[in-house]
């Protein structure tokens, strides 16, 4: 298949990004295990498939907790690509799943329209259906009985007219805990692009014992109703949440993770000048969370960083060492 698009050639091989477009889409699955043997949780790869891969176990909390570092290797997601990652807790495990990088997802791919032709979408009132096809994240994760996994991926940047379906399912067993949270940009910010075409969908479950805890659904289609109304995005390009799930939670717990937002330091460097960002916490049956809408995916993650240590503190665990990965 033949796009239209040039592609860039680097030392006589296509870039990833380009060697990515140039080809069928991807369909890449990864399985992860994790279980215990004399106390120490390790990690054992049950299926893998390109572009997916998976980075030796570390080991930077001590040797009961697994940080697992998932990659990329074809550089983003285009229209037609598939990923599925499955990670099962063994109980009494504990382990961290992150990404190497940014997840990227650009605006063309196979079955991609026109260049420089609006992608129309029939949910929202065009004439004809858009012709691009989605990119698909799907993620499920299994949690035993007291084990305790956390789901950290680095940021998802959003290209314009980027289409992309993100799914993430975790089931608890009775005893177990779940934190996890997700990171997005909509537009490239600093090349001045917004999220004024496309579409993003996010699907989130969490299970106990066959019964929901938390279900989330959202949908931001790319408009430029959506990018300023108040009740979209209000110009702000980036969204996060952060969720745990399977213990209960007080009001005190509410009211200091609000405070963590207020208590940022103001010589903060990811501390905008003039931020126009709001947050908010809520008390779930069993859990907490936590939304972010502003400008800055470090201002996000920094408090998100801040409430982590506090559900540490709150399991009676240690407090939490950043994945290497994280430090640029």
């Amino acid at each position: 298949m033949t796009l239209g698009l040039s592609l860039s050639v680097k030392g006589g091989r296509l870039s990833p990004v380009a060697a990515s477009l140039s080809q069928d889409p991807w369909h890449g699955h990864l399985g992860l295990q994790f279980y215990q043997r004399q106390g120490q949780t390790k990690q054992r790869v049950t299926r893998i498939q390109a572009p997916l891969r998976v980075q030796r176990p570390f080991y930077p909390e001590g040797s009961h907790r697994c940080h697992s570092v998932l990659l990329h290797t074809a550089g983003g997601l285009v229209g037609g690509d598939r990923l599925t990652i499955e990670a099962t807790f063994a109980p009494q495990t504990e382990g961290l799943l992150t990404t190497a990088a940014a997840t990227k997802v650009y605006g063309l791919g196979m079955g991609q329209h026109p260049p420089g032709q609006p992608i129309r979408n029939p949910d929202l009132g065009d004439p004809t259906p858009q012709t691009q096809l989605p990119s698909d994240q799907t993620v499920q994760i299994t949690v035993a009985a007291a084990a305790h996994g956390e789901w950290l991926p680095q940021e998802t940047i959003l290209f314009r007219h980027a289409q992309y379906r993100q799914r993430l399912r975790v089931d608890l067993d009775p005893g177990s805990t779940w934190l996890g949270w997700d990171l997005t940009r909509l537009g490239r910010s600093a090349r001045g692009e917004d999220f004024g075409a496309g579409d993003w969908r996010s699907q989130t479950e969490v299970w106990q014992g066959g019964r929901p805890l938390w279900i989330d659904p959202q949908w931001l289609p790319g408009r430029d109703k959506v990018w300023h109304s108040p009740q979209g995005l209000a110009a702000q390009p980036v969204v996060a949440t952060l969720a745990w799930l399977g213990q209960a939670v007080t009001p005190e717990t509410v009211a200091l993770a609000r405070q963590l937002w207020h208590d940022r330091p103001a010589s903060d460097p990811s501390i905008s000048p003039g931020s126009l960002a709001q947050v908010g916490v809520t008390r779930l049956q069993v859990g907490l969370l936590c939304r972010y809408r502003g400008s800055s995916t470090t201002e996000a993650r920094r408090w998100f960083m801040a409430i982590w240590g506090l559900v540490r503190s709150l399991r009676g665990a240690d407090a939490p060492i950043a994945p290497r990965v994280w430090t640029p």
